[in-house]
């Protein structure tokens, strides 16, 4: 390892000590309150291993962590308490209106004709299906996905990805060094949310579409999906059903064909240091400029490649 003992005590004394406050403070809201309902927000709402420790600390409490906690999310905070003082009762309340979907950004209407217009002559544009994509990924080619709308909030769910066989030992240090990002940052898996039960300990959760959890790989599977679980067992996930997002569901499930996997490696579609791809454009100026090779575009059925031919990342 490349981390000396005293820097990981240090890392685990941090995250330990804040997680335990954090967790004094929601023991001492329900006491001041009596209130079973906990709303987390902010920063720290992101760590995933902390979420993991409230659920098993407190397993009574319905515990609500908004997947967009983060700075970002302030706007959201506002709109809500607008719609709550000028649509709502006198007490300020009005009808829940629970959230369904991360994929919040912009609509791109894209047609083949626009990605030809990108083309340069050392790209190639191919038709693909779900399962030529699965093969590429299984043959361990690593695929970028661009569809839909942009994720809301600091989660690539499968419109704005990375994808990668999780069944990899090296696939972590593999797609680190080709993001260029530091070699200790983790990745995630996608999972077929009916199987989710079966690979994790869910701690009662149903699901965890915006991967908000860190949960323990199952004693079955452990060591199976290297490239996704970090070193204390736990695994970030993120639960694919039909109605989340069918395209990605669909993809997952041809690689679960294919393998007896039913979990994909994902990360963000950028590289290093890069904000997340958001337009095609930015997708295909990515391409250009990385060792990536493959871009998925599933609305399309097309396949864009980019070969690694002098390519260098800087």
């Amino acid at each position: 390892s490349l981390l000396s003992n005293a820097q990981k005590n240090l890392a685990w004394a941090v995250q330990n000590e804040t997680q335990e406050y954090v967790g004094d403070l929601i023991e001492k809201a329900v006491d001041m309150t009596g209130e079973k309902n906990i709303v987390i927000s902010g920063g720290y709402g992101l760590n995933v291993i902390a979420n993991y420790y409230y659920r098993e600390r407190f397993p009574d409490l319905n515990i609500y962590i908004d997947p967009v906690s983060h700075d970002g999310g302030t706007s959201i905070g506002y709109a809500k308490l607008f719609a709550n003082k000028k649509i709502g009762d006198e007490g300020g309340e009005h009808p829940r209106d629970p959230l369904t979907t991360l994929y919040l950004g912009p609509k791109y209407d894209i047609r083949s004709e626009d990605i030809d217009d990108l083309v340069e002559d050392n790209m190639e544009i191919t038709d693909a299906t779900n399962i030529d994509v699965a093969q590429l990924i299984k043959d361990r080619n690593i695929v970028s996905i661009y569809q839909g709308r942009s994720e809301g909030g600091p989660r690539a769910l499968g419109n704005r990805s990375i994808l990668y066989d999780p069944t990899d030992p090296d696939g972590k240090d593999y797609v680190n060094t080709i993001k260029g990002r530091e070699w200790f940052r983790p990745f995630a898996a996608s999972i077929l949310k009916e199987h989710a039960q079966e690979w994790f300990d869910m701690k009662g959760l149903k699901e965890t579409p915006y991967m908000m959890y860190a949960l323990e790989v199952s004693d079955e599977h452990i060591g199976e999906i290297p490239a996704v679980t970090h070193v204390d067992g736990t695994c970030r996930i993120q639960t694919v059903s039909k109605l989340d997002n069918t395209s990605y569901y669909a993809l997952i499930k041809e690689f679960y064909k294919l393998t007896g996997v039913p979990i994909l490696f994902n990360t963000s579609f950028n590289l290093g240091g890069d904000p997340l791809v958001e337009t095609i454009d930015d997708a295909i100026h990515t391409l250009r400029n990385s060792k990536l090779e493959y871009m998925y575009m599933p609305e399309l059925g097309k396949l864009v490649k980019v070969p690694n031919i002098e390519k260098e990342v800087e």
